[in-house]
């Protein structure tokens, strides 16, 4: 899966992850592996990521070639 969430923590005002994981209750690290790819949000997550930085979790998350096999 693909993310843009670091490009979006940039475009709403230089968010720092940690700030970005304060506004949605979770740690640092969450942000961290969501950044990397590591982690899949669950919806809840994803959800509150979109309505933090005033977007949509479609141009926050896209699905991969690979995640259809």
């Amino acid at each position: 899966m693909k993310t843009n969430l670091r490009r979006f923590r940039f475009e709403r005002g230089e968010l720092s992850q940690q700030q970005l994981a304060e506004m949605v209750s979770v740690c640092r690290q969450t942000i961290v592996s969501i950044e990397r790819g590591d982690y899949a949000p669950s919806v809840k997550l994803a959800l509150m990521l979109a309505a933090k930085l005033d977007t949509t979790v479609e141009q926050l998350f896209q699905l991969e070639e690979k995640d259809y096999v």
